[in-house]
């Protein structure tokens, strides 16, 4: 497992993140969950991501529970804060002062951790002044409650404006968690550049495309039993888009690819995304143990540039990478 700085800061972190988004808590039992924690581990995974928001607080509680044996110090815990949690009330939610002082506090309890290593805004919140969300992030801060600051799917002006606010309030903001991959490059032509500029990187998430770029769903065949695309509990909504012939037909067109660089095409997608300098980690998740043994398998993976230039070929028709799609709900509860 290699390791990357995250921005331009001195902390280094997995290139690959173990992600409990869609499953503890939620789609898979607790002692499966901590079986996938501990093979992260094996594999040489330190650094992991969840948020106040998934499955409204049990994922957070479930890692910290599968983590409780490790050393912190030799740990890089992500976590995040917007989207409504709790009762879901009116202050439940967003970026304002009251939300993010009691959601780091609540983060904390609920990981049994003193203070989190990157506390990420989750979304852009247009219903909070900035000056009040930055502020309250630097008082995280100095409090020694979290060590960095990061957003999530924030666009270039957002960056550019939440940057000089951090910078003026005695700290930087590090990170910026969006969406990337093969097939979703949004990002690639505003957010990567001002990321650059502002001394950012990107934590990515669903280097697979929800799984698609994993080639396990074929074009006029059945959805396979038991995947993302059949769980009815979120996965498939979240698949669904991806779920086009032609897009599907495109995928298929990687297989080649990655039989020469002796990859699964899951592998190929996480070693996609880690090309670009500006990616710090990849974000992983699993339902079983070994799955997480295959994804580590990208981590180091050098592709060659022809063989990026026939991936482009291959899903060029398939690829979206308008940059207007790099947008954060208009409201806190959309």
């Amino acid at each position: 497992m290699e390791y990357r700085y995250l921005g331009r800061s001195g902390l280094k972190i997995t290139e690959i993140t173990y992600g409990n988004w869609l499953t503890h808590g939620s789609q898979v039992e607790n002692d499966v969950a901590t079986a996938c924690v501990r093979a992260a581990l094996d594999a040489g995974i330190t650094t992991f991501d969840t948020a106040d928001a998934y499955a409204n607080g049990a994922a957070e509680e479930v890692l910290g529970a599968a983590l409780a044996s490790e050393r912190r110090e030799s740990l890089e815990v992500f976590t995040k804060v917007y989207w409504p949690v709790g009762p879901k009330g009116p202050n439940d939610t967003g970026l304002s002062r009251k939300h993010i002082m009691e959601g780091i506090n609540n983060s904390l309890r609920r990981l049994n951790m003193d203070y989190v290593d990157l506390y990420q805004a989750h979304r852009f919140d247009y219903e909070t002044p900035l000056e009040e969300t930055i502020a309250a992030f630097g008082d995280v801060v100095r409090a020694g409650k979290a060590l960095y600051i990061g957003v999530s799917e924030w666009n270039a002006q957002q960056l550019r404006d939440g940057q000089a606010l951090a910078r003026a309030n005695g700290f930087s903001l590090v990170s910026n968690q969006p969406q990337y991959s093969a097939l979703w490059r949004v990002i690639e032509p505003e957010v990567i550049p001002a990321s650059i500029e502002l001394g950012m990187s990107q934590v990515v998430w669903s280097p697979m495309a929800q799984g698609v770029l994993s080639g396990k769903y074929l074009p006029g065949a059945p959805l396979p039993a038991g995947s993302r695309a059949t769980d009815e509990h979120g996965g498939k909504n979240t698949i669904k888009d991806y779920l086009d012939d032609q897009i599907l037909t495109n995928v298929q067109k990687l297989r080649p690819v990655a039989d020469e660089l002796g990859l699964s095409m899951a592998q190929l997608a996480i070693a996609w995304v880690l090309q670009n300098e500006n990616v710090a980690t990849a974000l992983v998740g699993a339902s079983r143990p070994e799955q997480v043994a295959e994804n580590v398998k990208a981590s180091g993976v050098k592709i060659p540039a022809e063989l990026m230039a026939a991936i482009d070929t291959a899903l060029a028709p398939s690829v979206v990478n308008d940059p207007a799609k790099t947008v954060s709900p208009p409201t806190r509860v959309a």
